[in-house]
């Protein structure tokens, strides 16, 4: 065990990029942990406030987020300075994206259905770090030999042909698809070759004067929602808490 993680991880300069994901993910959870205590009124933890301001996480976050970042720009991929500042930028990334939705809807919507996007944005990006660190390269020429790598007609129609694939998994409005298809060799074929959402620019511009395929991709999105939204939240909730749906009412 111990040598296979030399020659994988210590070796390739991808401790760094480990320590990061795991600081990432446990900040996020004991985030999320401590909010819940907070929201129940239970335990030690309150809210922190200065001259009336509620001072959220995702201020801390983001200092932190600089500070690791840079200084893991300056350090490199070796050495125990690389380590700290992954372990900073793990921590800083984990509380500016456990409220994500706060930076996208510009209001306290920690607690709301919107605050949803904060975890799934969480769990898609330890994914993709995941991804990465297993050693899947970006649009996908992870799969191609040592000689392959070499040929550069092979590598570059692989990228091209892949990078085709992302472009139009993204226009059919099949954001997931498409990120993990940059990494996971043609994943994103799946996105492009089947029908686009609804609203999706791609939606949009070619199913405009065509009823039937708009009727199709309405109905192959709504059964594609029933089947899958209902188990999305509840592994959101089971990971981010319960929404407030008082706040989501109108008054």
């Amino acid at each position: 065990m111990g040598h296979w993680f030399y020659r994988n991880i210590v070796e390739p300069g991808k401790l760094p990029l480990l320590l990061a994901l795991a600081s990432f993910v446990l900040t996020f959870l004991i985030t999320r942990a401590i909010t819940r205590l907070i929201r129940a009124g239970k335990g030690p933890f309150r809210n922190v406030s200065t001259g009336g301001v509620h001072v959220h996480h995702v201020v801390p976050g983001v200092v932190l987020t600089i500070v690791g970042g840079f200084g893991a720009v300056g350090s490199g991929r070796h050495g125990a300075a690389a380590a700290v500042c992954a372990v900073i930028f793990g921590i800083g990334a984990g509380l500016v994206l456990d409220e994500f939705a706060l930076i996208l809807h510009m209001d306290d919507v920690y607690w709301s259905d919107q605050g949803r996007k904060s975890v799934e944005v969480v769990v898609l990006t330890a994914s993709l770090v995941l991804l990465t660190l297993g050693g899947f390269s970006p649009l996908g020429v992870n799969d191609l030999n040592d000689d392959q790598q070499q040929n550069r007609a092979v590598l570059l129609s692989t990228l091209a042909l892949n990078f085709v694939f992302v472009l139009l998994a993204l226009f059919k409005g099949k954001f997931r698809t498409a990120l993990i298809g940059a990494l996971v060799p043609f994943v994103a074929t799946v996105g492009a070759l089947r029908l686009a959402r609804p609203g999706s620019l791609w939606a949009r511009r070619f199913y405009r004067n065509r009823p039937k395929f708009r009727a199709r991709a309405a109905l192959r999105a709504y059964r594609h929602d029933r089947r899958w939204t209902g188990l999305s939240r509840r592994l959101q909730e089971w990971i981010g808490g319960a929404p407030d749906r008082s706040r989501d009412r109108a008054p």
